[in-house]
């Protein structure tokens, strides 16, 4: 993109357990004008997920055949599976001044900050590894092989924790959604994203 859009993109990033998806969607429901940008993936759904909803689900073909045609914004392969982002609706939602919030791993943080510079990135941490094993271990749908591998990537996962702009140790969950409300909240009373949004007044303001 040329030229800086209007809206603010937030990047959201933990590893597997640490809480994100439920402190994104406390905050999306308390923070009006904050869009979810859903993810096309090529897992299968978990128990209670729904398609366009919590992500797109699409085959490894589809996927392929967008990410070739140029209409991911990022994407990356985590556990075996192909993850992206819809690079069409994401740009249309900043440029009409619309927030969107991104929920990504670490790999397409790294992508997403490249061509939006000015994206407010975030890293959620959760209490201790001895905590991310218990979470992981609580949901009951994964092996033992499973655990070990997502608690291995978790560890690669947080170490790239001082790539981000803020951090949020997820030990006590109001807290955690008051902080990240926190985050969004100052982001959007930033000087520039002001001036954008009220450019006839700052021009007022600041003329000679």
């Amino acid at each position: 993109m040329n030229a800086q859009p209007l809206g603010t993109l937030y990047i959201v990033t933990a590893p597997s357990g640490a809480g994100k998806t439920t402190l994104v969607h406390a905050v999306l429901e308390r923070e009006p004008g904050l869009a979810l940008s859903i993810s096309y993936t090529t897992r299968a759904p978990r128990p209670g997920e729904v398609d366009g909803r919590d992500y797109r689900f699409v085959s490894r073909e589809e996927f392929l055949r967008l990410r070739d045609g140029g209409e991911l914004l990022e994407w990356a392969e985590v556990h075996g599976n192909y993850y992206g982002t819809s690079r069409t609706w994401i740009e249309t939602q900043l440029q009409q001044d619309r927030d969107v919030l991104l929920e990504i791993d670490w790999q397409g943080a790294r992508q997403v900050r490249r061509m939006f510079p000015h994206a407010v990135s975030i890293f959620i941490l959760p209490p201790s590894l001895e905590a991310l094993e218990a979470r992981l271990r609580g949901r009951g749908t994964d092996s033992e092989a499973t655990i070990a591998r997502r608690l291995a990537a978790a560890r690669e996962e947080m170490r790239h924790v001082e790539e981000f702009d803020y951090v949020i140790i997820n030990d006590r969950l109001e807290r955690a959604i008051d902080e990240l409300t926190a985050v969004v909240r100052a982001a959007r009373l930033r000087l520039p994203v002001q001036k954008r949004r009220h450019a006839a007044y700052f021009a007022q303001l600041l003329q000679e």
